[in-house]
């Protein structure tokens, strides 16, 4: 079994879309509209095959992602990159773009290499990599 794709509502669906496309090299589909309903979809495909759902409708509350409190539920989606190399070149891409780095890059306790930042709908992100010595 494999994850099909994960679904975000936004209220800002093309700044969303060109954040994930432009950062994590994710490839577009067309935007779906349903004008019957309002609502208006893109799904973003990434290398391994797992996508991203973004979605708006009016009317949907605003996100209360917090980049400090973390609650129950789904807290990040995770980026895996092929080397410590590329995590660390991700974290200097996004910062100078302006996006905070909330942690990281660092090593975990369970063997990782990762930083973590939050998309433009404050969505948590963990960019990260099997740390190698």
């Amino acid at each position: 079994m494999t994850l099909e794709h994960v679904a975000i509502w936004t209220n800002r669906l093309e700044e969303l879309k060109n954040f994930y496309v432009t950062f994590f090299n994710g490839t577009c589909s067309n935007k779906y509209t349903n004008a019957g309903t309002g609502f208006e979809s893109y799904f973003i495909t990434f290398a391994g095959g797992t996508r991203l759902e973004l979605m708006y409708k009016a009317g949907i509350p605003d996100n209360l992602n917090n980049p400090i409190d973390q609650y129950l539920g789904i807290i990040h989606l995770a980026f895996h990159v092929k080397t410590m190399a590329e995590v660390d070149q991700m974290s200097e891409l996004l910062r100078n773009a302006d996006y905070a780095i909330l942690r990281g890059p660092r090593k975990t306790g369970d063997g990782y290499y990762e930083f973590e930042t939050m998309d433009p709908d404050n969505n948590r992100l963990e960019i990260c990599t099997v740390w190698s010595e």
